[in-house]
């Protein structure tokens, strides 16, 4: 079955989708292969496309500076994190869902199997999300239980808006949720020795 997706993937003509199209359902399999217009972002949640503006400055500014305290981690600890992606380098296919995700960062801590469909298993152990306005419901409300589903063991909500960050951690199946405040660090057992600076990401503008 898998295998004749594929080809009637190769065989159709890809959809064009635009700000517009904000609220169509759509398949998973369509919604990969779509083309969409620049200038905006997309992700399609629970069969429904999602479309948002590009967010303020501030944004990938904050997201640039948690991602390079990951990144200058794993210089020194390469045997710890493979890949800390961004949201354009790496994505998640929760096909029960039918949905899909472009966290703003993605940390994975083993490399992908070698398999065609790679990002509908190969699992991150972190994903982060730095929270936008048009975002606050998708970081708090959607995206959540799909992270959950899909097997992640944490998801890190930043949000400069109440200048904290919402640290979510796998335990009996559920979300276990602790608040970090700017005069905090924030340490995971995930990354042996790693602290986050929150006060300096929230502090980029």
């Amino acid at each position: 079955m898998l295998q004749t997706s594929r080809k009637n993937r190769l065989r159709r003509k890809p959809v064009h989708i635009g700000p517009k199209d904000h609220g169509r359902r759509m398949s998973l399999d369509l919604f990969a292969d779509a083309i969409a217009q620049e200038g905006y972002l997309y992700e399609l949640g629970k069969g429904v496309i999602e479309v948002s503006g590009v967010p303020q400055p501030s944004h990938p500014v904050q997201v640039q500076e948690t991602r390079d305290q990951l990144a200058s981690f794993r210089l020194t600890h390469r045997d710890v994190i493979y890949l800390v992606g961004g949201g354009g380098e790496a994505k998640m296919l929760i096909g029960a869902a039918q949905s899909e995700r472009h966290p703003d960062i993605s940390v994975y801590l083993s490399p992908p199997p070698a398999v065609e469909d790679v990002w509908s298993i190969w699992v991150p152990a972190i994903v982060v999300e730095v929270v936008s306005k048009s975002s606050i419901k998708r970081d708090y409300e959607d995206k959540p239980s799909e992270y959950l589903e899909f097997g992640v063991d944490e998801y890190w909500i930043i949000d400069s808006i109440k200048q904290q960050m919402t640290a979510m951690q796998r335990w009996r199946g559920q979300w276990r949720e602790k608040i970090v405040k700017p005069a905090q660090k924030y340490s995971t057992p995930n990354l042996p020795g790693f602290s986050l600076d929150l006060k300096r990401v929230l502090a980029a503008k």
